[in-house]
């Protein structure tokens, strides 16, 4: 038995998010159709405005709602932000795991993914999204001066070392050894992603950076 063109659509669309199958994908499309029609046109608007409202940060390349009084997102707009920290982060699901903790009070740089730890070439790193935002990054190191410290929160994952590894060798030249490159301390497990882990194990990495 074949589910009909439109039902099937829509498990193929729900399928291609991250860890999502087809079964739990069917469960979806009959729990939409199940739904009242006001909650399934409230998920449509909801989808809509997602891409219409939530942009960018120009500066750390976070996702936020900017307006005509708001250009930056809520950290880099913040004015008692330490900018003499900056924190290296994967993705933007990394950069709110360390704001709950409450304990670091610098400024972040989203990478956009990871290099793989398979591919030799340094020209122009493969990411998860596309190639991480390496030129940015360089600009804004060298556009604000006022950093001193550069701490790389990279998940302690393959990929995520081998990025860890790479920025590095990247910003140390630019840098001229006047700005302390660390990275998290081993409270955080191998293989682990920033993103699972609880507020305690996330600030014990913070402090213990080196």
């Amino acid at each position: 038995m074949k589910y009909s063109p439109v039902i099937q659509k829509l498990i193929n669309l729900f399928s291609k998010f991250p860890t999502v199958g087809p079964r739990t994908s069917a469960r979806f499309v009959f729990f939409l159709l199940r739904s009242k029609q006001e909650d399934v046109d409230e998920l449509v608007d909801a989808i809509s405005n997602l891409k219409k409202k939530v942009k960018t940060c120009p500066l750390c390349f976070n996702l936020f709602e900017p307006s005509s009084e708001i250009k930056l997102c809520k950290v880099c707009s913040n004015s008692l932000r330490n900018k003499s920290l900056l924190c290296l982060v994967e993705k933007e699901t990394d950069l709110l795991a360390i704001e709950n903790t409450r304990k670091y009070k610098g400024l972040y740089f989203v990478l956009g993914g990871t290099i793989s730890s398979l591919r030799k070439t340094r020209k122009t790193p493969s990411s998860s999204s596309g190639t991480l935002r390496e030129e940015k990054l360089k600009e804004r190191v060298k556009k604000h001066p006022e950093i001193k410290e550069i701490i790389i929160a990279t998940n302690t994952t393959s990929e995520g070392i081998a990025t860890a590894l790479y920025l590095e060798r990247l910003l140390k030249p630019i840098t001229n050894q006047t700005v302390k490159i660390t990275r998290l301390a081993r409270g955080m497990p191998t293989g682990g992603e920033l993103e699972y882990a609880d507020e305690e194990t996330l600030f014990s990495a913070l402090e213990g950076r080196k």
